[in-house]
């Protein structure tokens, strides 16, 4: 097994929307852990660098390229119904701050709700609604009448989004080491160094201002794959 690490950054405020609300608060929740810290799904994920890499793909021009991307492609990401052997060689974790943050958080939360067991009467000086509100804020929006430029009635909404600027790592997993000198392995890692460059906005709202974010993906000696040249011009060159 070799483990890559896919680094996003927010560029923008962003929504990992998680499909529902807060009746009396927001439409639209972020999905968070139980400690209050944001996440993407790792199946989400996937399926934005799968659809990048789709686009890119589809551009090119030459049928033989294309088919031979598309075939790397679907052994990178699998395809609907697939089998043991035609399965995802990838597998994609969740996408979460930095795991030393989060820890250190986590132990401080864990210490308060012990104290808060052990004493009825006690108050946590921190809770996950205290680190939720540290790292977003809500924004709210209103439909417009285009007759007369008013807000339209019973219009307004409001969505929770995860402030700009902030880290957020993926650990990508393949079963095997991919090797230097198998074509098939650095053409996989050639379609997922550019679909990694190519992926601009995440989660909801994105074709709307929201979830602009940068990608990049290292591996596991922290060098960064989508500043290899040689990875960028692999694609497109078919053997």
């Amino acid at each position: 097994m070799c483990t890559y690490t896919l680094k996003i950054q927010l560029l923008s405020d962003t929504t990992f929307g998680r499909g529902d609300g807060v009746a009396g608060l927001v439409d639209q929740e972020v999905e968070h852990d139980r400690y209050g810290f944001p996440y993407l799904r790792g199946r989400t994920l996937k399926g934005l660098l799968s659809e990048e890499c789709d686009n890119l793909v589809a551009v090119l021009t030459d049928d033989h390229q294309r088919r031979h991307w598309q075939a790397v492609a679907d052994r990178l990401f699998g395809v609907p119904g697939s089998t043991l052997d035609t399965q995802a060689k990838i597998h994609l974790g969740d996408a979460c701050l930095p795991s030393d943050l989060r820890q250190a958080i986590a132990a401080q939360l864990d210490l308060e709700e012990e104290k808060k067991r052990k004493n009825s009467k006690y108050k946590p000086t921190l809770s996950p609604t205290d680190i939720l509100d540290s790292l977003t804020t809500i924004r709210r929006q209103t439909a417009i009448e285009p007759e007369n430029a008013a807000s339209a009635e019973h219009s307004l909404r409001s969505a929770r989004v995860i402030v700009r600027e902030l880290p957020f790592e993926s650990q990508l997993l393949f079963d095997t080491e991919l090797k230097k000198d198998s074509d098939d392995d650095q053409d996989m890692l050639a379609l997922l160094a550019i679909g990694t460059l190519a992926l601009r906005r995440v989660g909801s709202g994105r074709n709307r201002g929201r979830g602009h974010v940068k990608c990049r993906l290292f591996d596991n000696s922290n060098h960064e794959i989508t500043k290899d040249i040689d990875y960028i011009q692999r694609f497109g060159i078919t053997r």
